[in-house]
């Protein structure tokens, strides 16, 4: 069983997310109930997307737990190193010698806008194992990106 690894705000977003869904569950045996009463379920509308919830619902509690019983949970601040690695925070330099900064999360916590990317995405994967002054080359949809590694923390 392959362990996930996440920063511990990740796995507390996890668990508060199964608790919402978990609290779904009787509203949606609820509705089922409700549409049963209306009679025939064959051309029940009602029926049919309380069931289609409750499956949703039942799937994505599923994957949650899967992920909760697998996660290895990773506090940045207690790695150091001189290579990029899960959790770390690196500076990157593009083409223009401009600065842009990354952190290596797990893909549950992965957020482009915010600065953070799964050690899984083509730049993450480029990254990992890196050291300070070493270039990395990524194929991104917009073409070929060149960056220069300039700083690695552990914030």
């Amino acid at each position: 069983m392959e362990k996930v690894p996440m920063l511990a705000e990740g796995y507390e977003k996890l668990t508060a997310d199964l608790k919402v869904l978990r609290a779904e569950r009787p509203l949606i045996v609820d509705a089922i109930e409700e549409a049963r009463a209306h009679g025939d379920l064959s051309e029940n509308a009602e029926y049919h997307a309380a069931k289609e919830r409750q499956g949703q619902v039942e799937a994505q509690i599923a994957e949650i737990e899967d992920k909760i019983t697998r996660a290895q949970i990773i506090d940045p601040t207690t790695l150091s190193g001189d290579k990029v690695v899960f959790g770390a925070t690196v500076t990157l330099l593009d083409e223009n010698e401009k600065p842009v900064k990354y952190q290596i999360v797990g893909q549950t916590e992965a957020d482009a806008k915010k600065g953070r990317i799964s050690y899984n995405s083509p730049i993450g994967r480029a990254l990992i194992g890196k050291q300070v002054e070493e270039e990395i080359e990524v194929t991104v949809p917009s073409g070929d990106k060149f960056y220069l590694v300039d700083k690695i923390e552990f914030i």
